[in-house]
């Protein structure tokens, strides 16, 4: 199961097709005036147009960079460099993308002043707090829409109108959420990464609202409005453009699916591992995103355990192989800092795919603890977790007494697989939850749960 994709999203179908045909139709030189150049040029200005009716702006407010990372520097250094006669101050929370944090340390290495905005536990940040930093001479400001390891959802909105107010224009990192829930509003510039929406790796999305002073920060490029220089890549961007508008479409669908999935995870985890932390705000959040920390356990070792199992994770913990210090987030905010898990489910992903996730979750916990040697509660075995019911060949109502006769068997929590190939059951068993106060969990094919044919029903006692 690859539950990563805040990290990175699989290639979305529409991109696959739209890469394929642009491949074919628009390889050639957009700048040059021969057919297939014009005809380059004709895909690019669509794609352009297909990303500023997402975003809400101007197609001449867009443009193309190498990814999301360089949209980011390039959009922080060129409004600093455009707004240069106002100061040098730059604002930006605590809880930022380390591309901006890269940027605010050169701002200061160069004799800049850099202010950084606290936050809650929640990893949010106060708008008035974010507002009294803004001075007379700050030049610019910057916000993520929503945070890249917790999923916390920033008052954008509100820090924006601030900024408006003090004549102080703000960038907007919007990486995680765009393609997934709308645009926030009062953005001066804007910047997004193709690949965390399932468009291919190496698109990133700058746009800079007309008005806002930006001078490039890199030598003069007749490209990309002047601000991002080189060569574009035609396909790449089609593809990006075409798989952004189709996730949009998807997005209130799917949205819905995996934040009750998410909502059970984060319910779930605390019941079934001691010593856990869910963090992140639990309402104002990323439908698909959640992160716990787990004490006394090594990340990097928790991450290995669980990719064994199956599962493709990621963390901020100070113990994984990608850095050697706490995650800045999690420290910012005031949190469990080790044994830190975060999970991003896929489109698609199924209530069968996360229910096998809480219910390997637990003993991969328990055996990287256990040669601590530390007395804590024993979390509830896989194996005791989920019942398996075998009534296959029989006809309603027999699978469903089954269950009402068996549920006992396994903890408040754990799981019941009815394995049934009566289609009655497919009714039946979510009505009797309803009746009895279980919760029905979905379908999966019944192999896997060792059944030769039908469905497998699942049931979570809940009482």
């Amino acid at each position: 199961m690859y539950f990563d994709v805040a990290s990175t999203a699989p290639l979305h179908p529409v991109a696959r097709q739209a890469l394929t045909a642009a491949l074919d139709e628009g390889w050639a030189d957009p700048a040059r005036l021969y057919r297939s150049g014009r005809q380059a040029r004709m895909l690019l200005d669509a794609a352009r147009e297909t990303v500023a009716a997402v975003l809400g702006a101007r197609p001449d407010e867009i443009s193309f960079t190498a990814s999301g990372t360089q949209a980011v520097q390039l959009g922080l250094l060129g409004a600093l460099a455009g707004n240069r006669r106002r100061g040098g101050h730059l604002v930006h929370s605590a809880v930022e993308h380390s591309s901006v944090l890269h940027v605010a340390e050169r701002r200061e290495a160069e004799g800049g002043e850099v202010s950084v905005a606290p936050v809650d536990r929640t990893g949010r940040v106060d708008p008035q707090a974010f507002g009294a930093l803004l001075r007379s001479d700050t030049a610019l400001a910057a916000l993520q829409s929503a945070n890249h390891e917790v999923g916390t959802v920033q008052p954008v909105a509100e820090v924006a109108g601030l900024c408006a107010a003090a004549g102080v224009p703000l960038l907007v990192d919007a990486a995680q959420s765009i393609g997934r829930v709308d645009v926030p509003a009062g953005w001066s510039l804007l910047t997004a990464s193709a690949h965390k929406w399932g468009g291919p790796p190496g698109v990133g999305i700058l746009a800079v609202r007309k008005g806002v002073r930006y001078a490039s920060p890199l030598p003069a490029d007749e490209r990309e409005g002047g601000r991002v220089p080189g060569y574009v890549n035609v396909p790449a961007i089609v593809a990006a453009a075409a798989s952004l508008r189709a996730v949009r479409a998807e997005a209130e669908r799917e949205n819905a699916r995996l934040h009750a999935l998410v909502e059970r995870i984060r319910s779930r985890v605390p019941q079934l591992v001691p010593e856990v932390e869910v963090v992140g705000d639990p309402v104002r959040r990323l439908p698909h995103l959640v992160t716990f920390s787990c004490l006394y356990v090594d990340g990097e070792v928790l991450l290995t355990e669980l990719d064994r199992a199956g599962f493709a994770v990621s963390s901020g913990s100070s113990c994984t192989s990608s850095t050697l210090t706490p995650s800045h987030v999690l420290a910012a905010m005031g949190v469990l800092t080790e044994g830190n898990v975060r999970v991003s489910l896929p489109y698609g992903t199924t209530e069968a795919d996360v229910e096998r996730f809480l219910t390997v979750l637990p003993d991969v916990v328990a055996g990287v603890r256990a040669p601590l040697g530390l007395d804590l509660p024993a979390p509830v075995s896989a194996q005791e977790s989920l019942l398996v019911i075998d009534a296959l060949g029989k006809r309603c109502p027999l699978p469903v007494i089954e269950l009402a006769k068996r549920i006992g068997e396994v903890p408040v929590g754990g799981t019941v697989a009815v394995l049934a190939d009566d289609e009655a059951a497919r009714l039946d068993i979510p009505a009797w939850c309803g009746m009895r106060g279980q919760e029905y969990a979905g379908e999966a094919p019944a192999a896997d749960y060792g059944g030769d044919r039908g469905t497998a029903y699942l049931v979570l006692r809940r009482s």
